[in-house]
């Protein structure tokens, strides 16, 4: 069975709007790149055209990579937004066991970033919190040991 990457409809426009830009602009750029240096004679000590043939290879692999994901994309549904339970596209706001409190957003594996505050439901802390409702603790097996933290508040972006 194929992997599905689960994303948000937002997430899936900027996709296919980068895919659109690398099938068009950037593919474009990079042909006149190699033909541009083409035009300096001798390829086998042409730094220009190894340099254009990697970027064209770059962009091929982007283009397939974001067809993949594509194919395989599965839109998330806020399934649990009438219950006020913690699920995919939601924001969680958390407080840990010395009173600190931090709000993250839930999100799939391809629009995760910890830089964000955006964390995927595949990951430990999303896995434990995943169906949690307001006022619930829960623990956390991270990789580092286990902890507990205590859901404060769910809310949906509109």
């Amino acid at each position: 069975m194929a992997k599905e990457f689960k994303i948000t409809s937002l997430r899936l426009a900027d996709l296919e709007k980068e895919l659109n830009y690398l099938k068009t602009t950037r593919e474009r750029e990079i042909a006149a790149m190699i033909a541009e240096a083409r035009s300096y004679g001798d390829l086998s000590e042409n730094s220009e055209y190894d340099a254009a043939k990697n970027e064209q290879a770059k962009l091929y692999g982007r283009i397939a990579e974001i067809e993949d994901i594509l194919s395989h994309a599965v839109i998330i549904e806020d399934e649990n937004e009438a219950s006020g339970r913690v699920g995919l596209g939601c924001n969680v706001t958390v407080e840990d066991e010395s009173g600190k409190k931090i709000t993250y957003k839930i999100t799939g594996s391809q629009e995760a970033n910890p830089m964000e505050f955006k964390l995927s439901d595949d990951s430990p802390f999303g896995r434990a919190v995943v169906g949690k409702a307001e006022g619930d603790k829960f623990t956390v097996n991270a990789p580092s040991g286990s902890y507990t933290m205590k859901v404060v508040a769910v809310t949906r972006e509109g």
